[in-house]
């Protein structure tokens, strides 16, 4: 009997060696070879011949054909709706039937009441559209998944069935008797097979349930939802050949201190990898948040300096942020620069624009940036209102109320023009601000009288923050 032979796989990228390498050929990172076992069987002979077509879906391997393009329909599958605005938005508009998604997040953020609380209401649809949902746990009993269901929904929907299972070759077993039009997976780092004699959650055992769970979503067309640890680095745990298998990668953000939760995509074959979900955790489970402008905005910064309001766009979704900054003279001999929410090294250029285009001697000084309501923006146009707190508080100067921004600024000193300038002055102006200021070259083509809220375009720095201070 041929004995299982020992290698070594990255669990960064995923590359193999026979032997233990310092140093990843491939993605160059250190340290992140583990050992595993391989079994000398082929996956397809072993015991039960995991995810393949004719176990899962009763489909032998002449199933698959060799397809001329010209042959293959090119009409689109119609989505499953997951009756939440802020989750079909990031899926780039709902579930794609056959797909596998993994949803990732620190603990106790809240990923495993949000696929629940979707769940429930996707059960729950009186129409005939309801789906059966077979939702396996491995981290939770029967009886605290109930607790949770109740908190949220307190209708009990006959179509969402529970498994409380570990081995992988079972939950196939239960799919197969039960039929459901989607499967939950909460979560993948538990689930093992016993094909592979690693513990749950190590490389082997990760990389081999996803693969299954792979080949049955695409051959059986039943999506599927897997929930993810993730490490301290904030990185998806497992190996990175985990985020390759999958179709869709969701990342639930947000401090556990905040009421507020988002919801961004990664990676989406199926959808823009651009688009923003908020929610408001609650007591009975997630508000979805349709207007997040109201909520970024709810106090009163009137005679405060270091505020300056921006109208960002995240995808296709405007929204006004809050810039807040504080500017203070070193304590010791090395100046701080630190930004939460947004990129270090772009606040470190900006700064240095500051200084060298307009003239303000920053060097001696701590700035510490902040966007307000736990986001993490990474839109240009967020340039000239960081501009403008850092330099409303190193002059402790406040930003009269009813004025907002959005530029983009240049090593020049130069404010450059920015994209759907339409809808971020309509965002501005549907909350009630008087007055935004706009790169000057966006004014070519824009219909000023459509709007009441008054345009200030500028060309550089010098004049936005002369309009902004006298």
């Amino acid at each position: 009997m041929a004995k299982d032979k020992t290698m070594y796989v990255c669990e960064n990228c995923g590359h193999e060696s026979a032997k233990w390498i310092g140093k990843c050929p491939a993605c160059g990172q250190w340290n992140t070879f583990k050992e595993i076992k391989a079994s000398p069987q082929p996956l397809s002979k072993r015991r039960g011949a995991l995810g393949t077509s004719d176990t899962i879906s009763g489909r032998g391997r002449d199933a698959a054909k060799v397809l001329r393009l010209r042959d293959i329909s090119a009409h689109d599958d119609p989505r499953i709706d997951m009756h939440d605005a802020e989750l079909n938005r990031v899926l780039g508009g709902g579930l794609v039937p056959g797909s596998i998604v993994l949803l990732g997040g620190e603990p106790g953020i809240g990923k495993s009441t949000l696929t629940l609380q979707t769940m429930l209401n996707l059960t729950n649809d009186q129409s005939s559209a309801t789906k059966k949902v077979l939702y396996v746990s491995g981290e939770e009993s029967a009886h605290q998944l109930k607790m949770r269901a109740t908190r949220i929904l307190s209708a009990d929907p006959e179509n969402f069935l529970i498994l409380c299972e570990n081995s992988l070759e079972t939950i196939f077993d239960h799919i197969k008797e039960v039929q459901p039009d989607l499967v939950v997976i909460d979560s993948i780092q538990t689930i093992s097979t016993e094909d592979v004699e690693s513990s749950a959650g190590s490389i082997a055992q990760v990389r081999e349930c996803a693969s299954a769970l792979l080949r049955f979503a695409k051959t059986s067309g039943v999506p599927v939802i897997l929930i993810g640890h993730i490490t301290k680095e904030g990185t998806l745990a497992g190996p990175k050949i985990l985020e390759h298998i999958v179709d869709t990668v969701i990342q639930f953000e947000g401090d556990q201190h905040y009421m507020y939760r988002i919801l961004r995509s990664i990676k989406n074959r199926f959808g823009s990898t651009s688009e923003l979900g908020i929610y408001e955790m609650q007591q009975t489970g997630l508000r979805q948040v349709s207007n997040p402008s109201e909520l970024l905005l709810t106090e009163d910064h009137d005679g405060l300096s270091g505020v300056a309001i921006s109208s960002a766009i995240e995808g296709v979704r405007p929204f006004l942020v809050e810039t807040q900054a504080l500017v203070s003279s070193a304590a010791y001999g090395t100046p701080q620069r630190s930004a939460t929410g947004f990129d270090q090294r772009r606040l470190n250029m900006l700064l240095a624009v500051l200084e060298k285009r307009v003239g303000f001697k920053l060097m001696q000084k701590d700035v510490f940036l902040n966007i307000a309501g736990g986001l993490r923006v990474t839109d240009m146009a967020m340039d000239l209102s960081v501009i403008a707190a850092v330099l409303s508080s190193n002059v402790d100067t406040p930003i009269e109320e009813g004025w907002c921004m959005a530029g983009e600024v240049g090593l020049s000193g130069e404010v450059r023009p920015i994209a759907r300038i339409e809808q971020r002055i309509s965002e501005a102006e549907k909350l009630g601000f008087q007055h935004i200021i706009i790169p000057k070259y966006n004014l070519s083509g824009l219909n000023r009288k459509k709007f009441k809220i008054e345009l200030v375009p500028v060309r550089k720095v010098e004049e936005a923050l002369r309009a902004l201070f006298g």
